[in-house]
């Protein structure tokens, strides 16, 4: 037979390291933010950040901007119609206007 010394046992694999899980609707409202769907992504990133006290996944952070870009974007929107129809009123009464 062979003169080689036995072969050394071989470790078993260690189990990978359990990953935290994110919360699903904080990711989803998140990128809705991002697309323009603002009313949507602030009811996911409210219902996501009650998910995430809850439960303890990830994506408080995600779900808090998904609520902060939904609500800024529709101020900034307010604001842009308040001043386009102030603009279009004022430049209507500025050419009735006779000099």
């Amino acid at each position: 037979m062979s003169d080689l010394p036995p072969a050394a046992p071989v470790p078993a694999a260690q189990p990978a390291a359990p990953t935290e899980k994110w919360n699903v609707l904080s990711i989803v409202g998140f990128v809705l933010s991002l697309l323009g769907f603002n009313v949507i992504a602030i009811v996911l990133g409210f219902i996501g950040l009650n998910q995430v006290k809850k439960t303890g996944e990830r994506g408080h952070g995600l779900a808090l901007a998904a609520v902060i870009i939904g609500f800024v974007s529709i101020a900034i929107i307010i604001i842009l119609i308040v001043v386009s129809i102030s603009l279009v009123a004022a430049a209507g009464s500025i050419s009735t206007t006779s000099y």
